[in-house]
């Protein structure tokens, strides 16, 4: 099979396919900038790994060309990690929902966190459970009225920059995906930085959160002037706590400092994957607990 023959049978496999996600969703503009970023990036679908949570955002396993896993739900973050270090030399890329990662996976963020895990999760922020109908997400606000909040919601938010900022994220940054040429931006940056990176991205869920739709963001989100210091931490914290009036979308931090797989001396040659485990003496291993 020749080249042209092989490419028109994968378009033709293609054809009639289209995500299931609700007319004006929030995440077919994260896809395109998805697809923009990793063409622009010049990654092959063969020269990167993406890991997909559960949720609405987990549906574009189906519709992204690459090399993919589709996780458990809160387990895409160390899925991630341990694709990454089987290959540190691969990007690796995690496509998660805020349900999945601020809450059923809120422990694996914080620790791939401070560990600056060479890894970038973008979170399509919607403050509700959307696959599931429209329960609150840990983002949605105090007071919040869903199918699982009749009477409003009790807790306040969880504050995503905030939590990443303290635990040690060396690249922070907020998005909306709306806006496709800034969060395409975005996601290169993150890819191409060297460390944990994380992306929250304001994805409305024009469903089953109309309140937090494209006009309540459109009112509120302003960039990140241009002479702003990304890496001052103590004015990314105070950017991190504006939440509703005025909401800051781009770098909101970004520092260096040695990634995990960094520590690890048996990668100092050669990748996990390349190595030859065909020939190992476990013996002295299985001695000990003999």
């Amino acid at each position: 099979m020749n080249g042209q023959t092989a490419t028109a049978k994968i378009n033709s496999a293609f054809l009639g396919y289209f995500p299931t996600w609700c007319p004006g969703c929030g995440n077919f503009g994260i896809w395109s900038s998805l697809k923009t970023a990793f063409n622009k990036l010049q990654l092959e679908p063969d020269k990167m790994a993406v890991i997909f949570g559960i949720g609405c955002s987990g549906n574009m396993n189906d519709f992204l060309w690459a090399n993919s896993f589709h996780a458990l739900h809160g387990r895409a973050i160390p899925t991630a990690v341990g694709v990454k270090i089987a290959n540190h030399k691969l990007p690796v890329i995690v496509i998660a929902g805020d349900g999945d990662t601020y809450g059923e996976g809120g422990n694996h963020l914080l620790h791939a966190a401070r560990g600056n895990h060479d890894i970038t999760v973008i979170v399509h922020d919607n403050r509700v459970y959307g696959l599931t109908t429209g329960q609150v997400a840990p983002t949605a606000s105090k007071g919040a009225k869903s199918k699982s909040t009749p009477q409003g919601l009790i807790e306040v938010p969880v504050n995503p920059l905030a939590l990443a900022l303290t635990q040690g994220a060396t690249f922070v940054a907020q998005g909306f995906s709306q806006d496709l040429v800034h969060l395409t931006d975005l996601i290169m940056s993150g890819i191409n930085h060297r460390g944990f990176s994380l992306i929250n991205v304001f994805q409305p869920c024009v469903t089953f959160n109309p309140a937090n739709g494209y006009a309540f963001y459109r009112e509120r989100v302003y960039k990140l002037a241009g002479d702003y210091d990304r890496s001052n931490l103590r004015l990314a914290l105070d950017k991190s706590l504006e939440l509703e009036d005025k909401i800051p979308i781009g770098i909101v931090y970004k520092t260096e400092r040695p990634v995990y797989t960094d520590f690890l001396n048996q990668l100092k040659e050669k990748a996990l994957v390349e190595e030859d485990i065909t020939n190992r003496d476990l013996n002295k291993f299985i001695a000990e607990f003999i």
